[in-house]
């Protein structure tokens, strides 16, 4: 199991998709430590304006967490990183032709 903390704030839209983006792309159960840094001055000093931070075990931190590539390569330098769910989100959508659609002479219409 990974074991992370998350320092973090209340209503932090960040957070919630960093949390959410760590649970898809991990390669194991991912458990988290909020840290609410609004309750201590020095915290709110130290990672105000950088949240939401992301910290492992040693204490190795990361900014922008939800930011898919900072996010991916520090799972990857850890051997956490699950490819195939980070290929899920990167590989481009499968084309599907509407409903109803179909083409003549190059052009669509629909049904």
């Amino acid at each position: 199991m990974i074991q992370l903390s998350l320092y973090t704030t209340l209503g932090c839209h960040l957070c919630t998709q960093l949390e959410a983006l760590v649970a898809a792309l991990a390669n194991q159960k991912v458990w988290l430590h909020h840290i609410e840094v609004s309750e201590d001055e020095a915290l709110v000093e130290r990672y105000g304006t950088r949240l939401p931070v992301l910290a492992d075990s040693d204490g190795k931190e990361l900014d922008r967490g939800f930011e898919l590539a900072r996010l991916s390569e520090w799972l990857r330098e850890r051997g956490w990183l699950d490819e195939a769910a980070l290929a899920s989100f990167t590989a481009p959508p499968a084309v599907t032709p509407a409903k109803g659609a179909y083409e003549r002479e190059g052009r669509r219409f629909l049904g």
